[in-house]
């Protein structure tokens, strides 16, 4: 019996038992799961039930280690056809304290701390016909959906839809403007590719009052932006001082 006959012996012997049990278990009484809803059980007892041992039963699964902080997707053609779903629910163990690549790993930019995370992308998919990761984002698993809103550009946790198949992430970011006392028109900067205007809050930090959250107008520019605050048939004019806004917006 040659080497070359033992080699294939044991592909199709690693082939039938892949087929069988979808994926070898930890000594399950059973390892034919196929046509079960999970594709994996690495159950370590007979009965179902661990013995919390840490030679036989207790074992626990080790997540692949990756800092976020670095990681982009290799996107290249094809990528619909091997992940048609464009990495959504891909699950990571983050090592890195800091913020995601602006590029390349999905909405870009995101604060991130050690733990598990999952890459959020749920309009991609054949359905949409959107095979980009560029709408998706890296989530805390099991974390606060709290998002602290600063002068940066932060990424909020709502995705508008806009109609055309894709959900757009908004973005917010807070400042400050000075009211003269006598006008409707604040200066409120545009931030940086703003395209859409979601919504602005106007309030007094310390005081507890919002003033307004309606607008009359908003002119979107490169580096700033003129706000009439109001209504048509009802303008608001600030007394002088210095106010707290927080802008949400789309790019």
């Amino acid at each position: 019996m040659n080497k070359k006959f033992l080699l294939i012996a044991a592909a199709t012997l690693a082939i039938s038992q892949y087929s069988k049990a979808q994926l070898r278990t930890n000594g399950f009484a059973s390892g034919n799961i196929n046509g079960q809803s999970a594709f994996m059980d690495a159950s370590g007892a007979t009965n179902g039930f661990s013995a919390d041992t840490n030679t036989t039963d207790g074992k626990g699964l080790v997540f692949p280690r990756t800092n976020l902080v670095n990681f982009t997707f290799a996107t290249t053609t094809g990528d619909e056809d091997n992940f048609p779903t464009a990495y959504d629910g891909m699950i990571v163990y983050n090592t890195g304290t800091g913020n995601t690549p602006a590029t390349g790993s999905g909405i870009g930019a995101q604060a991130i701390v050690p733990g598990f995370y999952y890459f959020s992308n749920p309009t991609a998919g054949p359905t949409s016909g959107n095979f980009s990761i560029a709408s998706g984002r890296w989530l805390a698993m099991g974390a606060s959906p709290k998002v602290t809103i600063g002068t940066a550009e932060t990424a909020t946790n709502t995705l508008i839809n806009t109609g055309v198949g894709v959900d757009k992430q908004l973005f917010a970011k807070k400042g400050t403007f000075t009211a003269s006392g006598t006008s409707t028109a604040v200066d409120i900067p545009a931030p940086t590719g703003m395209t859409t205007l979601y919504g602005i809050t106007i309030y007094k930090a310390g005081t507890n009052t919002v003033y307004d959250r309606s607008l009359y107008s908003f002119t979107v520019a490169t580096s700033a932006g003129n706000a009439i605050t109001g209504s048509p048939s009802m303008s608001v004019v600030y007394p002088s001082g210095t106010y707290d806004y927080v802008i949400e917006y789309l790019k």
